[in-house]
C-alpha cells in the first residue's frame, strides 16, 4: 500500500505557469478548479493542500484528520481560517516576497499613465484632434489634463514591506522624493517616515502597500480623498479594500484628486458590476489584478510555492505563519 503523503492542488489554472516536481515522495492530485462543496471530498486523506482563492474554513479542517499543511499560492491568506488551523496543528505556509519587481514596475507604469495622461492623450489622437491640429503638437485642454513629471514629485508609501521599498527604489530612480507613511492614529512617527496627515495633505502620488485587515479596511476614504491636492493620484496595487470605491469615483468625477491607477477592487471578480467600471474616465486606469501576473513573477511564485510543500515534507517546514 502506498503510504507517500497525498499532496492536493485545488486550484490549478489560478497558477498558469510549469511547476517544478516536488522531490520528496507524494501522491500528486490537481484540479483546474475547486468549490467549497467540493473540498472536503477532494482532500479526503490528504497531507497537504494548496490553495490560491479556495476557502478553507474551520469545519473543512476539522473534517480533514489527516491534513498537515495548508501552503497558499498568495501571500495573502485570509482565506484560510488560520486560528481553526493552529488547533488542529495544521501549518499554514504563504509566498513571500516574490512580485517585487512585478508589482514595483505596474505600480510605476500607472503613475507614469497617470502623470504623463496617456490615457487623454490616446483619446484625442483617435478623436482626430492631432491630425487636425494647428500647431506641431497638442498643448492641454485644461490645467487638469496637464501632464507632470515624477522628478521630484512627491511620493508617500502606505506599507514598507518588500513591495512598498521595491517600489520606493524604482520611484528614486526617476527623482522622485519617497517617503514611507507612519499609521494612521500613531501616536509617535518613526524617524525617516511622515506623519499620516502629512503624507495625505502633501503628497503628488499615495501608493498602497498593505495587507488587507479590519485596521486597514476603507484606508483611503472621503474624509482622506478630501484632504489630497486636487493634483494628487492614488494607486492601488495591493488589496481592493484599502479604498472606499464609492468615494473614490466621486472625487474623481468632483475633481478632487487628479486621478487613481488600481489594480484590485474590492470584490473580484466583479460579476455583478462595479460603478468604477461603469464609467469612463480619462483619470481612472483599472488593470484585472495582473501586477503580480507577469510570467516570471508567477514563475517565482511557482518555484516558492514547491519549495514550500517540499520543505515540509522533508521536515523542514519553510514560510509559516
Amino acid at each position: 500500500m502506498n503510504s507517500a503523503p497525498i499532496v492536493v492542488f485545488l486550484d490549478r489554472d489560478t497558477l498558469p505557469v510549469p511547476l517544478k516536481p516536488i522531490s520528496s515522495p507524494h501522491r500528486w492530485q490537481s484540479f483546474p478548479h475547486s468549490t467549497p462543496e467540493q473540498v472536503i471530498e477532494r482532500l479526503q486523506g490528504a497531507s497537504v493542500v494548496i490553495t490560491n482563492k479556495v476557502v478553507i474554513t474551520r469545519e473543512m479542517i476539522a473534517a480533514l484528520p489527516e491534513l498537515r499543511l495548508i501552503a497558499v499560492a498568495a501571500t495573502g491568506f485570509n482565506i484560510i481560517d488560520v486560528a481553526a488551523a493552529r488547533e488542529h496543528t495544521v501549518g499554514v505556509c504563504n509566498i513571500r516576497d516574490y512580485a517585487i519587481h512585478g508589482v514595483a514596475e505596474h505600480t510605476l507604469m500607472l503613475m507614469l499613465a497617470l502623470r504623463r495622461q496617456l490615457l487623454a492623450y490616446r483619446a484625442r489622437l483617435l478623436a482626430g484632434e492631432w491630425q487636425k491640429a494647428a500647431g506641431f503638437c497638442l498643448f492641454p485642454e485644461s490645467a487638469a489634463t496637464a501632464s507632470h513629471d515624477l522628478a521630484g514629485s512627491r511620493m508617500a508609501i502606505i506599507g514598507s514591506g518588500a513591495l512598498g521599498q521595491a517600489t520606493a527604489k524604482l520611484a528614486q530612480a526617476f527623482g522622485m522624493q519617497t517617503y514611507f507613511v507612519e499609521r494612521k492614529g500613531a501616536a509617535q512617527v518613526r524617524v525617516g517616515y511622515l506623519a499620516w496627515d502629512e503624507a495625505i495633505q502633501t503628497a503628488d502620488v499615495i501608493s498602497l502597500h498593505c495587507p488587507l485587515n479590519d485596521q486597514t479596511r476603507n484606508l483611503i476614504g472621503a474624509a482622506e480623498l478630501a484632504q489630497m491636492k486636487t493634483s494628487a493620484i492614488v494607486i492601488n496595487t495591493s488589496r481592493g479594500g484599502l479604498i472606499d470605491e464609492a468615494a473614490l469615483l466621486q472625487a474623481l468625477q468632483q475633481g478632487q484628486i487628479a486621478g487613481a491607477g488600481l489594480d484590485v477592487l474590492i470584490t473580484e471578480p466583479p460579476r455583478a458590476g462595479n460603478a468604477l467600471l461603469d464609467i469612463e474616465l480619462p483619470n481612472l486606469i483599472i488593470t484585472p489584478h495582473v501586477a503580480w501576473a507577469s510570467v516570471e513573477t508567477m514563475q517565482t511564485l511557482a518555484d516558492q510555492l514547491i519549495d514550500n510543500v517540499d520543505g515540509f515534507l522533508q521536515g523542514q517546514p519553510r514560510n509559516l505563519l
